[in-house]
């Protein structure tokens, strides 16, 4: 008796383990499925997969027992860590991210082997070649997206190679999407986010006047500034990007009530990119409120962002602050609110203002650019991460931007020319 209740505990045992096992099996047939798939094998298939730019122009094409990229060298270069490559060297790229799209692959019929598949990207290749021309080798990222769609029609990161003429050494990075997978300090940039909680929790912010003698005592460390502003009004000392006024406005705000707008606007989180995760930020709560919480509120200290976060930030500004989350394949994943109506109108007016008394509007013709400039210290003797942030208000180029160039110098004197090359194309274009 013992012996038969041992073997039917046995049975009962070993059919759970079975059942176990296949719900384990399903589970990864519909995560990993697509990773298992061999379309990417040319000697398999006779369809052929596709993927273009949003003008039909090729950037990677496999199948027929070829696989190839884009014709022209410069289109490869300039969207290289846009496509990725065959390899998979590219994380990010969109032969790894969209490989599910591209096979036709279904959890039924697995990949399809009866039809040809094209799959389009957002992204304008001529953009994408301005981008990188404008970069002109230097260490960099820029985005652009149309933020009432949330198409995304730029994106470059360099330096960059042609995959078909890979180079013995290999550029720094060059695997890394720096657009998706890296963070940098802000600089004042940053200062955004400040505004942004400062606007919603100080009352007498419009009223408040804020005098810069070059330096501020904060948290009893001082605190510098890049020049001696005088006193100024909000819009001012924005426009002016006065260290003492923010830094100031940080202290008042304290850690907690900055913190959580940074963390409210994306800053500290990973995003979502149509299944591609891009890189969290940081942002240190200094609750001693020392000089490291002004410093933190300046954009400097522990700060780090992606610039994938901060195109949602500006896009969101741009939009009253409804963010039609950005994509590569066709319209937004999705709606979100960051901020206010009326506090991201706010905002916008202030970089109107940026662009029309100190960036120069001159410097930007036919654009109505709402801007901020970032010019982020790094240490180590190395230079300043130049950045450049902003939308255009203008209702039939909807275009929001981020231009950063690593170790540039000045936001306006690096990054703003890169950003104006790119929106005067894209404007030329629509």
């Amino acid at each position: 008796m013992k012996k038969v209740t041992l073997r039917a505990y046995s049975t009962v045992l070993l059919a759970l383990l079975v059942i176990v096992g296949l719900i384990v099996y399903v589970i990864r047939y519909i995560d990993d499925g697509a990773s298992w798939a061999l379309y990417f094998d040319e000697t398999t298939t006779k369809c052929t997969y596709t993927l273009t730019d949003r003008n039909g122009v090729v950037l990677a094409k496999m199948g027929g027992g070829e696989k190839s990229y884009a014709e022209d060298a410069s289109v490869r270069i300039a969207c290289y860590q846009l496509v990725g490559d065959y390899g998979g060297n590219v994380g990010t790229g969109a032969l790894t991210g969209f490989r599910k799209q591209l096979s036709g692959y279904s959890l039924i019929t697995g990949v399809s082997q009866g039809s040809d598949v094209e799959l389009k990207l957002n992204v304008d290749s001529r953009l994408n070649q301005t981008a990188y021309a404008a970069l002109a080798g230097r260490k960099g990222s820029a985005l652009v997206v149309n933020y009432k769609t949330g198409e995304l029609i730029c994106m470059v990161s360099s330096p960059s190679m042609d995959p078909l003429n890979v180079p013995e050494t290999l550029p720094d990075g060059v695997y890394l999407n720096r657009c998706l997978s890296s963070t940098f300090t802000p600089g004042s940039v940053f200062k955004l986010v400040t505004l942004a909680a400062a606007i919603d929790n100080i009352d007498d912010l419009n009223s408040r006047s804020f005098t810069c003698t070059g330096s501020i005592e904060l948290g009893g460390k001082t605190v510098t500034c890049s020049g001696v502003h005088g006193t100024q009004n909000i819009e001012q000392a924005f426009a002016n990007s006065c260290n003492c006024a923010f830094g100031q406005l940080a202290m008042d705000l304290g850690a907690e009530t900055l913190g959580s707008y940074a963390e409210k606007l994306g800053i500290c989180s990973a995003h979502d990119l149509n299944g591609i995760k891009t890189a969290a930020g940081n942002f240190t709560e200094d609750k001693s409120e020392s000089s490291y919480l002004a410093w933190s509120g300046i954009g400097q200290y522990e700060d780090l962002v992606c610039p994938y976060s901060m195109l949602r930030i500006v896009s969101a500004i741009a939009n009253g602050g409804s963010l039609n989350e950005p994509s590569l394949l066709g319209s937004s994943t999705g709606t979100e609110t960051l901020l206010s109506r009326e506090t991201a109108d706010k905002i916008a007016d202030m970089m109107s203002y940026n662009v029309q008394y100190k960036y120069g509007a001159e410097n930007y013709p036919g654009l109505a650019l709402c801007a901020k400039t970032g010019t982020a210290e790094v240490g180590n003797g190395q230079q300043s991460h130049a950045w450049f942030v902003g939308f255009l208000n203008d209702a039939q180029h909807p275009y929001a931007f981020v231009v950063l160039v690593e170790n540039g110098g000045s936001g306006r004197g690096a990054a703003a020319p890169v950003a104006n090359a790119i929106l005067q194309q894209a404007v030329s274009l629509s």
